[in-house]
C-alpha cells in the first residue's frame, strides 16, 4: 500500500518511493513533476504567483517562482534528473463571482504556471486549469499518474441560486398587475 502525503498552501513534498501526494485546491495551483526514467515525483501548492519578499515572508513556497525551484531542487536533490522532468498542471479556479475573472488569482496563478514551465523546457504532459469548481488532486509519483476529483463550490452554489431568483423575480416585475383606484 502507498503512503499518502497531504501537502496545503505553501507546501510540496517529492519522493522517490511510491507515494501518493494529494491536496485540494480552489483558486491556487499545483504542479506535478515528474521524471519518468528514475521514477521520481513530486507535487508543490501555489497560492500566488511571482516570489516571496525574502525579508518579510511567512513561507517563501506559497509564491509561485520560490515553489517551483524548490520543487525542481527537491527532485534533484533525491536522485531526479531535471532536464527529463514532465509537468501535470491542476487548479486556477474562479471562485469568488463578485471579482471579475481577468482579476481573478486563479487566472494569474494558471498564466504564471503555464509561462514558468515553458520558459524552463519543462513539457506540460496535460493541465485542467480554470473554471469553477474546486479539484482533489492525488499524485502517484512512482507512475506519475494523477487522479482529480472535482467539488462543487458553495460559493457557486450560491451564485447560480441568486441569478436564478433574481431572473425569476424580474420576470415578476415585468408582469402586468391590476391597478384600484380609491
Amino acid at each position: 500500500m502507498k503512503k499518502t502525503i497531504s501537502i496545503h498552501i505553501g507546501g510540496l513534498h517529492a519522493s522517490r518511493g511510491s507515494a501518493i501526494i494529494e491536496t485540494t485546491l480552489g483558486s491556487c495551483v499545483a504542479v506535478c513533476l515528474y521524471d519518468p526514467l528514475k521514477q521520481i515525483g513530486g507535487m508543490n501548492h501555489i497560492l500566488l504567483p511571482g516570489k516571496a519578499d525574502l525579508l518579510h515572508f511567512d513561507s517563501a513556497a506559497r509564491y509561485g517562482v520560490n515553489a517551483m525551484e524548490l520543487l525542481i531542487n527537491r527532485i534533484m536533490a533525491i536522485g531526479g534528473n531535471r532536464f527529463q522532468l514532465v509537468a501535470k498542471v491542476f487548479g486556477g479556479a474562479h471562485l469568488l463571482p463578485s471579482i471579475p475573472i481577468e482579476n481573478g488569482v486563479g487566472k494569474k496563478n494558471a498564466e504564471f504556471v503555464v509561462e514558468f514551465l515553458q520558459m524552463e523546457k519543462i513539457k506540460i504532459l496535460c493541465c485542467d486549469l480554470g473554471g469553477y469548481e474546486t479539484r482533489k488532486i492525488y499524485f502517484h509519483t512512482d507512475t506519475g499518474d494523477v487522479f482529480l476529483k472535482r467539488i462543487s463550490s458553495s460559493v457557486s452554489k450560491i451564485d447560480q441560486r441568486e441569478r436564478k431568483m433574481m431572473s425569476k423575480i424580474r420576470k415578476q416585475a415585468e408582469k402586468p398587475t391590476s391597478i384600484t383606484l380609491f
